[in-house]
């Protein structure tokens, strides 16, 4: 039998090579094999129903690309550092479009804004662009105070994901897992009744939104206390190419940081960190230093405050606002109360002698003396009303 590329198929039935790859993964087209690491098709068969829809919408339209999918589509869009807006500009008008800029919004910490633009959209019928709409509202309203209207977009998604998923199409299905998942792990909450398993749902997802999926499950791992299988998952991630998508790229970075950090590894940490800011500060993508701070033991402090002063406030100002909200969805939700009684400083040094840093360790690392670590590691057990260092933990983000 005659075989082709997914690349030969691909340029044969008039789609994009990543619709093509996604269809092999999802078994949709008869006669599919992996040879090695890539797919070879048999090369008379004929394309899935997916594609053949996806090419008569093409040659109505005049394109050659499959049409871009409407799930958080600056997510899954590739763009040079700097150029971000201006890949907004040049999408189609439309839903997907106006998602794309709440995203920005969120991303570059206006949360008022982005929770204005996506709350238009929180009921549209087509369910990517309603998902998308209602992640990105959970989480700026977060940041917002508005705890109400981000229990009610959560919730809005754990509906979507247990009514009926399993008779959606499997790309919805995936579309679906991957918010619910999101929207769960980044808040440290149990994951959802009747979320299908990852190898369910990554392959068919988008080549950018599939690297911010890896990050998600990243974090799970870090939250299982597996460092080295989450630091595995992130550095093959970025292995094959996924700093070309700067916004899950920025995460899958921060997750290394809160793993290297973990693992007592500050060089390492501090070199993931710098790539997540070099791609994040020419777009001003400062939202996700802010949430991550508390994970990131104290590496803000000892690697931007002192070069990126102003950058560094605001990151600040983001953490004391998005995380007041992330415990007030998180803390009556587990058996585990975040402290929120604590500065940031203090917070990030409580976090590396929870770990069983020394103060000597934690001063060298955050650029302050030890007795300073000692008089803020007093404070901090003072506050919690606890005496020991072990009992910090369950005080902790973990």
């Amino acid at each position: 039998m005659e075989y082709a590329t997914v690349e030969e198929m691909a340029k044969r039935w008039g789609v994009c090579a990543q619709a093509v790859q996604t269809c092999c993964e999802a078994g949709q087209i008869a006669g599919a094999e992996r040879a090695g690491g890539a797919w070879r098709l048999p090369a008379d068969t004929e394309p899935p129903q997916a594609l053949r829809g996806a090419k008569s919408a093409q040659a109505g339209a005049g394109q050659t690309q499959a049409p871009a999918p409407h799930l958080m589509p600056l997510m899954n869009t590739p763009f040079l550092p700097g150029r971000c807006q201006e890949s907004i500009e040049e999408m189609p008008d439309g839903p997907a479009k106006e998602i794309a800029r709440a995203e920005y919004c969120y991303f570059s910490g206006q949360a008022e804004e982005a929770a204005r633009r996506a709350e238009l959209y929180l009921t549209c019928e087509d369910a990517e662009v309603r998902l998308s709409a209602n992640l990105i509202y959970a989480y700026a309203s977060l940041t917002n105070g508005q705890i109400r209207q981000a229990r009610y977009a959560l919730s809005e998604i754990q509906n979507t994901l247990g009514a009926g998923a399993g008779c959606l199409p499997p790309q919805l299905q995936a579309v679906a897992a991957f918010v619910g998942a999101a929207a769960a792990v980044l808040l440290h909450l149990p994951l959802p009744e009747g979320l299908p398993e990852p190898g369910a749902w990554l392959p068919l997802l988008p080549e950018g939104l599939r690297a911010f999926a890896l990050y998600v499950q990243a974090h799970y791992g870090y939250l299982q206390e597996e460092y080295e299988k989450s630091l595995g998952l992130v550095e093959a991630t970025l292995a094959m190419g996924a700093d070309k998508y700067p916004i899950p790229a920025i995460y899958l970075h921060l997750a290394a940081v809160m793993d290297y950090m973990s693992l007592k590894k500050t060089g390492q940490a501090q070199k993931h960190l710098l790539a997540a800011w070099e791609l994040a500060r020419p777009d001003d993508l400062i939202e996700a230093f802010g949430e991550h701070h508390g994970l990131l033991g104290g590496m803000l402090e000892a690697v931007i405050k002192k070069d990126w002063p102003e950058d560094f406030k605001r990151m600040i100002a983001i953490t004391y606002r998005f995380s007041d909200g992330w415990r007030k969805v998180h803390n009556p939700a587990v058996d585990h109360n975040v402290a929120g009684c604590l500065t940031t400083t203090e917070f990030a040094v409580a976090m590396l002698a929870a770990r069983g840093w020394t103060n000597e360790e934690i001063g060298r690392h955050m650029k302050i003396s030890p007795n300073t670590v000692k008089k803020h590691v007093s404070t901090v057990l003072q506050k919690l009303n606890i005496e020991r260092r072990k009992d910090l933990k369950q005080h902790m983000l973990w």
